[in-house]
């Protein structure tokens, strides 16, 4: 009985996707032969989604089948948003005595139009390399001597049954490019085993950074194999941060740059983030920047008096608008926000994406965060 919710959920959400756009694509604006086979392409479609990714996401974990269920997931949900959109403007149509079929007809075609031409650019943007973005962050009590610091972010790579391995490669020559201080992942590195998605992470182990290579766990870790991917990538090189720290040191001055696990990590036994241990022994008067992978995690962070902390997991939201659902589980979406008396957070968009391989109105990035002491 215990599986019943998880199955009704499995073909309810598709229903819900698939139902709008075959009502305003298909019922309003199609007859004849047109309209059955309008609908048999919905109803293979609605058939299609929840056996792929089951197929793809459950005990069997099929590449190909994940490849179709993530990206016709993606798909649906643009044109989900746009025949909401287009149901709207259609009853605007009508009170303005716009008559059947030219209506249907038109706000149809306007939606598959749009929903196509989006699709398209959200599928680049999500396979282009991601755009750098810098920005400079005042650190209360920072010491001239690592003022100007400079940690580059990248997280959410989310390496998976596409092959990224050349995204990969072109993603650490931006990063090196940089001239990182300090390199940074904060969580969600691949989906899948390491034996599958190994060879597209360890391009990784080439970031040079002269103050070191840090790690954290993100959420999708622990829905794999966190072990695993925590040896791997002490194994080339970047330090897993979990529940503890390290002294920065530079030009006679000093910052604590701490790493914590996701709260997922908590059902498996030693895991989940613990803020107090890793700040245990830490020097009060030093500032710290923390390495937590979700952005909600900002409130323990707060008790505990970090100056920043960088956070990824919500992609900015991936697919617009989505953004909105994840606002109601996480306080911010992107970008630099301020919270409490004296605690900054910074949350990246991410740089690779998850399941479908799209990015609306989200675009990806890599992301260097230049320390600066008060002017």
């Amino acid at each position: 009985m215990k599986y019943v919710p998880r199955a009704v959920m499995l073909l309810a959400i598709p229903a819900l996707l698939f139902a709008l756009p075959w009502w305003l694509l298909v019922y309003t604006a199609l007859s004849g032969p047109w309209f059955w086979c309008g609908t048999a392409v919905f109803v293979l479609g609605y058939l299609t989604l929840p056996a792929s990714m089951l197929l793809g996401h459950g005990p069997r974990q099929s590449d190909a089948a994940s490849l179709v269920g993530d990206t016709l997931l993606g798909v649906m949900w643009v044109l989900f948003t746009w025949s909401a959109i287009g149901a709207v403007l259609r009853g605007v149509l009508a009170v303005a005595g716009v008559d059947d079929p030219a209506r249907s007809r038109g706000v149809a075609l306007g939606v598959l139009a749009v929903s196509a031409a989006l699709t398209a650019w959200a599928i680049y943007e999500a396979r282009r390399l991601p755009r750098v973005r810098t920005v400079e962050v005042e650190i209360p009590g920072l010491g001239a001597g690592v003022d100007g610091l400079r940690l580059v972010v990248v997280t959410d790579t989310h390496f998976a049954a596409t092959d990224r391995l050349r995204w990969s490669e072109r993603v650490v020559e931006t990063v090196n490019a940089q001239r990182p201080d300090i390199a940074c992942h904060a969580g969600d590195l691949a989906d899948g085993s390491v034996a599958k998605r190994k060879a597209q992470v360890d391009p990784l182990g080439k970031v040079e950074a002269e103050y070191g290579r840090y790690y954290i766990t993100g959420n999708h870790e622990y829905f794999g194999d966190a072990p695993g991917w925590i040896d791997h990538m002490a194994g080339l090189g970047w330090r897993p941060m979990r529940n503890e720290h390290q002294v920065i040191t530079r030009d006679g001055d000093s910052l604590v740059l701490a790493g914590i696990d996701d709260p997922t990590g908590a059902a498996l036994p030693g895991h989940g983030p613990d803020i107090r241990t890793a700040l245990a022994g830490a020097d009060p008067a030093l500032p710290v920047v923390l390495l937590a992978h979700q952005p909600k995690q900002v409130t323990d962070a707060v008790a505990a008096g970090v100056a920043l902390q960088i956070s990824g997991h919500t992609h900015g939201g991936q697919i617009w608008p989505f953004r909105y659902l994840v606002r109601l589980d996480q306080p911010v979406v992107a970008g630099l926000s301020r919270h409490g008396a004296r605690t900054q957070l910074y949350t990246s968009r991410g740089t690779g994406f998850w399941g479908p391989q799209l990015r609306l109105f989200a675009p990806s990035e890599i992301t260097v965060l230049i320390l600066r002491a008060p002017r």
